[in-house]
């Protein structure tokens, strides 16, 4: 259980949803009353909630499992990056690459080919080949490095996926969801929480929000936040 409190979510803007107009009504049941109105979650479920997936992924860690994690908005991307410098879980940050997980056989040969030329560059085999060539397979490896450089450790489908915004990348849960990977992360009041095989209710757009619901996810996983910048 994490030594998050109602407080601390609150004070996070963990609370504020989107406006009622905006909303997914199957997010009645975490949504405590409506203000100024903005939908206002219940924050009592959100901290549950927020155990619960602590629990699930602390215990997948030790199990050694993987949890692919993802989020392209660009507020949240060093928060998921934690995941892969303190865990070694693979992340996703950039566009999600349609058949990731669907179409994996594919991916995975295009892994290889840019681990071995990720290879050559470092052993310097790349000099066999003439001056141009070698600035086009450099361009090929920044492009890879961009698309795949995150989920290069995976050596097949993960065990678990974790995502911070539900509407914003559908289309990676659509994925999960069709090789029944099981799908954790923050759902906001705008998002279907049917989507998710636990969900944290609160606020996945404001920085603090994902600040706090990411650091307590990753300390419960067995790493260490980095230290607040001064």
């Amino acid at each position: 259980m994490s030594t998050v409190t109602e407080k601390d979510l609150m004070t996070a803007a963990c609370h504020l949803g989107h406006p009622k107009s905006k909303w997914n009504p199957k997010m009645s049941k975490y949504i405590y009353c409506i203000r100024n109105n903005v939908h206002i979650f219940d924050l009592e479920q959100t901290k549950k909630k927020l155990d619960t997936v602590c629990d699930i992924l602390s215990k997948m860690q030790k199990e050694g499992k993987t949890v692919l994690f993802v989020s392209t908005k660009q507020q949240s991307i060093v928060y998921v990056e934690m995941f892969k410098e303190a865990l070694g879980q693979p992340i996703v940050t950039k566009k999600w690459i349609p058949g990731l997980l669907t179409n994996w056989g594919t991916i995975k040969k295009r892994i290889k080919y840019y681990l071995d030329l990720q290879n050559s560059f470092k052993t310097g085999e790349i000099e066999k080949y003439t001056k141009k060539e070698q600035t086009a397979l450099r361009k090929d490896m920044m492009k890879l490095d961009t698309a795949l450089g995150g989920v290069a450790t995976m050596t097949g489908a993960p065990d678990a996926m974790f995502v911070i915004d539900a509407v914003r990348d559908h289309v990676a849960i659509l994925e999960a969801r069709k090789l029944k990977i099981p799908v954790y992360g923050i759902c906001d009041t705008n998002a279907d929480p049917d989507l998710f095989d636990a969900c944290i209710p609160a606020n996945d757009d404001a920085v603090k929000s994902i600040e706090l619901i990411m650091n307590t996810v990753l300390e419960a996983m067995g790493g260490s936040a980095p230290a607040a910048k001064k």
